[in-house]
């Protein structure tokens, strides 16, 4: 992380099985993303906005970037009613209101675990 702290978060029986079925491709890397030119080395952080402008002939430069993706998702679990706590601490975000950061240490992983479910 480059917050460079722990960031805790629910592992859905989902993403288990992606990780199972990408395993043949990712094989020993500790990375789920390697470098395509070096195993040992993370995917490099520009790879992903380097295929979405590739995609349908150049259709998405300019609209949208790979940063973009989490903006996307944040609108969505808004725009459907999930507490912006939740959608914050799942998101590797530290708590704008000092005092609160201070002493609110909570993780919220009931919720987030039980919000896995909806993916089902």
């Amino acid at each position: 992380m480059k917050m460079n702290r722990d960031h805790l978060v629910p592992f859905p029986h989902q993403v288990k099985s992606l990780l199972i079925a990408l395993y043949p491709v990712t094989g020993d890397s500790a990375y789920i993303f390697p470098s395509d030119r070096d195993n040992a080395k993370p995917m490099n952080s520009q790879t992903v906005n380097q295929i979405l402008k590739r995609l349908n002939d150049g259709k998405y430069i300019g609209k949208i970037v790979s940063h973009g993706f989490r903006g996307m998702a944040s609108t969505i679990l808004n725009e459907n009613k999930f507490r912006s706590e939740i959608i914050e601490k799942q998101r590797p975000h530290q708590e704008s209101n000092k005092v609160r950061g201070a002493y609110n240490h909570a993780e919220y992983l009931e919720e987030r675990t039980e919000n896995i479910h909806i993916l089902d």
